[in-house]
């Protein structure tokens, strides 16, 4: 018996087994037994499991179950709940999409049996098979075989780096996850490996050029003690809507008595203002650099900048602080006052013809900025999420740099607020052997032309070039291959030429728009029915908890866990043994549980009470104290140097001119050692807007969570994905609140409703990313999927997903 048996055995099972008992033993049932029997049929169990999707937080479910069935899911309701920051306890409550569990449990969508593709790659047409003939043709795709001749596998006939695991962030338990499959393949020899995330590949890559971390800043809690808050590009309310997280401490924030003012930039008047932020400024998507610009211009001129900070503290600011190796005239004060290389002073002028911000704007927010003490600076992974993303993170994090607004209590870095981390640990996945890794995004061009990626082109790391596309690819948690990236028109033919990638492996619960390009598709298991484990998310902010994932009903068809699924292809090449290290996944859990509690071992009870109580969540002492980002550098610079070449701020990074020097850019692209605003493709100002004037981006909705929750029909209905235009835009195109339209650009079409309304600027339209994509025989996509209108063009820094940046037009149909 393995360790989570007695443990998670529920009354109802106990009940039933002295119910059954002496049948069992060939005596029949008591007349109190039979009465037993019947009451363990109306009897509810209740359960602890969570909503693992990716929106940065874990939020507790209980799953109420009645006759093998769930009945009911509620959130956690069991526990304090009080707002009073900063030492709040919050109830870890799911917002609408996790409470709608029980609808992605028995939907109809469920994928049952495993299946093989009939058709045409991409046409879903598929027959059911059995696991045995599953598992077989994977094991052959990959198997090891010493006869050249007999090759028919990927690892043989092309080496590791052909094989692919795709990015995903599906499902957040610690054991059977995606990280399983990285175990295995890891010890077959390994796979190409990739960087980045689609969601904050640039602010990630930018910000430690600057700062020597990523972008994960002060926590959220330090608002309070703000007088102004500017965020940019950032809706916590919604992105972070959890009980217990970002959102909710943002919310407790600006609600209690020491309220500070709150500025949000955004082109969309988001959920985290309804009326309860200070001041909207609207703005052109893929401008904030510009407006940042303008912000410093006035601050310069008008002698309203920190000099002491700067001269303390940071590398390039003016020419008395720049690096030997730096041009005249190169710093950031000469660039933007147009002593620089471009000539052009970025007056409020300058910036409001770019951004649309009207000049008045940007001189009273400058001054307010510069004289408000203190000002929480931070930006939402919205911002950077541009083809010139990462010069917008870096011109953002100016505004801090430049009024001296670090490392102080109320302040942040510029960046995406913090998260306290417990240090949970999952199934260990060993090192992979590999080391060519490639940007997330680039996946297609690996299987496209891979062997002709490169370092200084493409940025290959961990050699000069590719030696093999992508041949194999695994996709499991993970809806990216068919919904998530960009430009599904280009993407599907990439996928459908069978002699680049050669087997595309894909497991889920759902029959997803990525499923429907597997070779072999495994249906695998929900949190509702395995056993597992789950730490608070990047998004809890000061609240940390564990929570156990409780098996709440059987499978209802032939699902399979992860974990099994790769215990079986590791016994067919022979090294279960070294796989499993004789665990069970349960065993495995309890494992993982306690290799956590031996890094937080006043904080977490043994496994067997945490297992019976099924929530366990840290004191705020945890965090006490850690709150404040780059704190000890500000305190003292010297001791405590930041991870930069120069152990200061750098606002010229050398190493970022190296790059610019020796890369091989693409036309258009700019990589500067300081931060700059450029104007890239499919920008405001560019000549294909004669053609489609509007600028398009997908914004998180509440309705779904990336492509998670999307078929569920209540969500569908109180949530419904539309187009925001705004009046302005709507009426000469004829376009009432309503009218289903078409959203086009040379890359595809969508059709929707349409919602006019005012909380978009003009100029600009929007809708929530992460609906399946769903053409229809002509091509137009009614899902409808932001990344059919979404380009394959990358960032130049990171290599990554501008999904932002896009032109299109709109009419009524």
């Amino acid at each position: 018996m393995d360790s989570l048996h007695l443990p998670c055995m529920s009354r109802r099972t106990l009940l039933q087994a002295a119910a059954y008992g002496a049948a069992s033993a060939g005596v029949g049932l008591s007349p109190i037994a039979s009465a037993v029997a019947g009451a363990v049929d109306d009897m509810e169990v209740m359960t602890y499991t969570a909503c693992l999707n990716n929106c940065g937080s874990r939020c507790v479910l209980r799953a109420f179950t009645k006759k093998g069935k769930v009945i009911r899911i509620e959130t956690d309701s069991l526990t304090p709940d009080s707002d009073n920051m900063p030492n709040a306890t919050s109830q870890i409550r799911a917002c609408l999409r996790g409470r709608s569990t029980r609808q992605r449990l028995y939907s109809k969508e469920r994928l049952r049996y495993p299946m093989k593709r009939v058709g045409p790659r991409g046409s879903g047409k598929f027959e059911r098979i059995s696991w045995d003939e599953a598992l077989d043709t994977i094991y052959t795709k990959l198997k090891l075989d010493t006869i050249y001749a007999k090759l028919k596998g990927t690892i043989e006939k092309y080496g590791n780096e052909a094989v692919y695991l795709q990015y995903g962030s599906g499902s957040y338990q610690m054991v059977s996850v995606r990280g399983t499959v990285m175990r295995l393949l890891n010890m077959l020899g390994g796979s190409l490996g990739s960087y980045g995330t689609y969601s904050s590949a640039q602010i990630n890559r930018a910000m430690p050029f600057t700062f020597g971390i990523g972008a994960n800043g002060s926590h959220m809690t330090e608002i309070q003690n703000a007088s102004l808050v500017v965020a940019f590009g950032n809706n916590p309310s919604v992105t972070r809507g959890s009980g217990g997280g970002i959102g909710w401490e943002y919310e407790c924030g600006r609600n209690r008595g020491l309220k500070p003012r709150i500025v949000l930039i955004d082109p969309i008047y988001t959920d985290s203002a309804l009326g309860k932020e200070d001041e909207w400024v609207p703005i052109r998507i893929g401008t904030d650099a510009a407006l940042c610009e303008a912000l410093a211009y006035v601050m310069i001129t008008e002698n309203r900048v920190n000099q002491e900070f700067l001269d303390k503290y940071c590398v390039g600011y003016d020419e008395k602080t720049l690096p030997a190796s730096a041009p005249k005239h190169s710093d950031y004060k000469s660039h933007i006052l147009g002593l620089g290389p471009d000539k052009t002073p970025k007056t409020p002028e300058w910036a409001a013809r770019i951004t649309g911000v009207p000049v008045d704007t940007i001189v009273r927010l400058a001054r307010e900025m510069s004289t408000a003490e203190p000002v929480f600076f931070t930006q939402g992974y919205g911002s950077q999420r541009q083809i010139n993303g990462e010069e917008t993170v870096r011109a953002i994090a100016m505004l801090p740099i430049l009024t001296g607004n670090i490392g102080l209590p109320g302040t942040n870095h510029g960046g995406r607020e913090g998260d306290a981390k417990i240090g949970e640990v999952g199934i260990p996945q060993g090192k992979n052997p590999v080391k060519t890794k490639i940007s997330f995004f680039t996946w297609f061009e690996a299987i496209d032309h891979g062997e002709q990626m490169t370092a200084l082109a493409d940025g290959v790391q961990g050699k000069d070039k590719l030696d093999v596309g992508i041949k194999f690819m695994w996709n499991t948690h993970s809806n990216v291959l068919m919904n998530q990236h960009s430009d599904h028109n280009y993407t599907q033919k990439v996928l459908a030429d069978e002699s680049k990638c050669e087997f595309i492996l894909v497991s889920d619960n759902q029959m997803t728009a990525t499923c429907k390009w597997a070779d072999i598709l495994l249906p695998d298991l929900m949190p509702q029915e395995l056993n597992d484990l789950a730490a608070d998310g990047y998004a809890s902010g000061t609240n940390n908890f564990m929570v156990a994932i409780q098996k709440a009903v059987e499978p209802q068809w032939e699902q399979r866990s992860t974990y099994w699924v790769c215990t079986q292809i590791a016994k067919r090449f022979g090294i279960e043994e070294k796989f499993t290290e004789g665990r069970t996944q349960e065993q495995w859990v309890e494992w993982c549980y306690e290799q956590t509690r031996k890094k937080n071992p006043n904080a977490l009870p043994d496994f067997a009470t945490f297992w019976k109580k099924g929530l366990v969540k840290f004191p705020k002492s945890v965090v006490a104290g850690k709150t404040v980002v780059l704190e000890a550098f500000r305190r003292d610079p010297e001791k405590n140097k930041l991870k930069t070449p120069s152990g200061k701020i750098e606002i010229y990074s050398e190493r970022l001119a190296k790059i610019a020097r020796t890369w091989k850019l693409r036309p258009g692209e700019v990589i500067s050692p300081i931060p700059v605003y450029w104007s890239g493709a499919e920008m405001a100002g560019d000549k294909l807007q004669k053609k489609y004037p509007l600028q398009c981006y997908g914004y998180h909705g509440q309705g779904h969570t990336h492509s998670t929750y999307y078929n569920v029909p209540w969500l569908r209905e109180v949530m419904p994905d539309e187009l925001l235009i705004n009046p302005v835009d709507a009426a000469p195109r004829g376009i009432s609140n309503g009218d289903r339209v078409l959203v086009f650009n040379d890359r595809g079409r969508c059709e929707m409703p349409a919602k006019v309304t005012p909380r978009i600027m003009p100029g600009v339209v929007s809708f929530p990313q992460g609906a399946w994509y769903t053409p229809r025989p002509d091509g137009t996509d009614v899902g409808p999927s932001i990344n059919t209108l979404t380009s394959s063009m990358r960032s130049p820094l990171a290599k990554a997903n501008p999904q932002h940046t896009n032109l299109v037009q709109v009419k009524k149909i």
